[in-house]
């Protein structure tokens, strides 16, 4: 089963791994009663759903889910807000550990818009996006886009070679453009809640799509628990 979609020009989010599953959520509710089931059965999708509707989240958060993400940092920076804390009296927290410019001079990846996907200001709000501007006009700031990445590009390995340490050099590169690697671990409920929000109309375009690709790969482990979780 493949277990990475790609997601961008040249983003994708991976499912490394996961601990437990539907049954794990039905288990985790009844034992309480000292009950258990060996495998889903109907009335145990009853219970899911029960669970869900009246917001009884805690046997949600015996199951985990570890992701590898590649995404630029204008999406990475509102992802980050789902490790919620690192308190590790906070339900929702999570882990997370990114890829540094500080130790790897990996050949840089910077997130390319595409002439059809720029995006005009929206009419009726102050922030967001509304509908994509005219071929003509986004194929422009394309290759202007490109330009400017060559340029900062060439002027961070030239900072290097004249002997800048690499944390300090990294400045000359477009921050909310580039492209870093992270590992993002979470519950079952910090997942939907994640896919929740960020599947919402007026969430930016570009992290709907690692939110739609995060519900994909979360699906298929937990189908019953997605299907009564998200909205």
């Amino acid at each position: 089963m493949d277990k990475k979609i790609d997601v961008l020009d040249r983003g994708y989010v991976r499912l490394i791994s996961t601990m437990g599953n539907d049954l794990t959520v039905v288990n985790s509710a009844r034992v309480s009663y000292d009950k258990a089931s060996d495998e889903i059965n109907e009335k145990d999708k009853r219970l899911i759903k029960f669970l869900a509707k009246n917001l009884h989240t805690s046997p949600f958060r015996h199951s985990m889910l570890q992701f590898e993400v590649y995404a630029p940092l204008l999406v990475a920076r509102q992802h980050w807000k789902y490790i919620v804390g690192s308190d590790f009296r906070d339900p929702l927290t999570g882990a997370w550990n990114e890829s540094s410019r500080r130790y790897i001079t990996e050949e840089p990846e910077f997130y390319v818009i595409g002439g059809d996907k720029w995006r005009k200001v929206p009419e009726s709000s102050k922030q967001g996006s509304g509908e994509c501007l005219p071929l003509e006009v986004g194929a422009k700031w394309t290759e202007e886009l490109a330009k400017h990445y060559r340029q900062c590009l060439e002027t961070y390995e030239q900072a290097m070679k004249d002997g800048v340490c690499v944390e300090q050099a990294r400045v000359f590169l477009p921050a909310y453009a580039l492209y870093v690697r992270y590992y993002w671990t979470a519950s079952l409920q910090a997942v939907t809640h994640f896919i929740n929000q960020r599947l919402a109309h007026d969430a930016q375009k570009e992290i709907q799509e690692y939110a739609r690709a995060t519900l994909s790969l979360t699906q298929k482990e937990f189908p019953y628990s997605i299907k009564e979780l998200v909205s």
